[in-house]
């Protein structure tokens, strides 16, 4: 599974560096680093949106404080599922 954050200048204004290192301790807390890549990438077009995140294409909109969430939900539900 691929993971991109977007980690341009608004994305990163709202969090991104965050929501990467919380993305990263959780893969490392379930011992998933070797099911998941993630990626950086320079703005995604969806600025208004909060931090632009896609899983395999598909956009999320995500904040630090819904990461952990989105893991449970998303990421989690997709290599579980």
């Amino acid at each position: 599974m691929d993971i991109t954050i977007c980690i341009g200048s608004s994305c990163h204004l709202k969090g991104s560096r965050e929501i990467v290192s919380e993305l990263q301790r959780l893969l490392k807390e379930h011992n998933l680093q070797d099911q998941v890549e993630l990626n950086g990438s320079f703005c995604m077009g969806q600025c208004v949106k909060g931090v632009c995140t896609k899983i395999d294409g598909k956009l999320f909109s995500l904040s630090p404080e819904d990461t952990q969430t989105f893991f449970e939900n998303e990421v989690l539900r997709r290599l579980n599922g």
